[in-house]
């Protein structure tokens, strides 16, 4: 009879595997393999099958950052609040899984695997950028052509993930890292490019 906690075993297995291999070259088996599972349809029988496995990956991250993003996002009175509201939860829940973790490395492929990117579209579960608060920065941002606030965003998601996957590697070989330091930094980073001026772009610019 499998142990109650199993699923949550192949998940752990699973963002290891993922973030140290790719999304596309790791098979549910080397999966149910690493779990410690004899059932090598594990992934399968927990999750429906792929896109399941990543939809309960990301849903996993998306529950650990909400409840401190609605928080600081409730207390928000300026961009740079919610920029802060967006990317330190982010950054601290990474930090806070310890080395060594996968978590941060996991999200950066899936970030540019097509069915990982997928998940993330699908769920609106960007790891930076999704829900609420995204909405009070476009808000604050209403004088700027709304397309090209959204391609920064996407850029910015993808810059916080990067940064963090790096980091977390850096600790997983006992290296001393500060992630306060590095989101704080990545707040102002991303609050002055949310807020840059806009160039008048060639004929054919691709902002749609």
């Amino acid at each position: 009879m499998p142990r109650v906690d199993a699923s949550d075993d192949v998940l752990d297995a699973a963002e290891r595997l993922f973030a140290e291999h790719g999304i596309a070259t790791v098979s549910d088996r080397k999966i149910a393999d690493a779990a410690g599972n004899t059932n090598h349809s594990a992934v399968r029988y927990y999750f429906g099958g792929r896109p399941g496995l990543l939809s309960a990956l990301v849903e996993r991250h998306h529950a650990q950052v909400q409840p401190v993003r609605r928080a600081m996002q409730a207390e928000s009175t300026s961009l740079a609040d919610d920029v802060r509201a967006m990317v330190l939860p982010q950054v601290y829940t990474f930090r806070d899984l310890g080395a060594p973790s996968w978590r941060a490395r996991f999200l950066a492929n899936a970030y540019v695997d097509p069915q990982g990117r997928e998940v993330i579209r699908r769920l609106g579960h960007d790891p930076v950028t999704g829900g609420t608060v995204f909405d009070a920065v476009r808000t604050r941002l209403a004088d700027l052509d709304q397309r090209i606030v959204t391609r920064r965003a996407e850029m910015m998601g993808y810059m916080v993930v990067s940064a963090c996957a790096r980091l977390e590697e850096r600790e997983a070989h006992s290296e001393q890292v500060s992630w306060e330091v590095a989101g704080w930094f990545l707040c102002d980073a991303i609050a002055g490019m949310l807020q840059a001026p806009v160039s008048a772009p060639p004929a054919g610019w691709p902002v749609d």
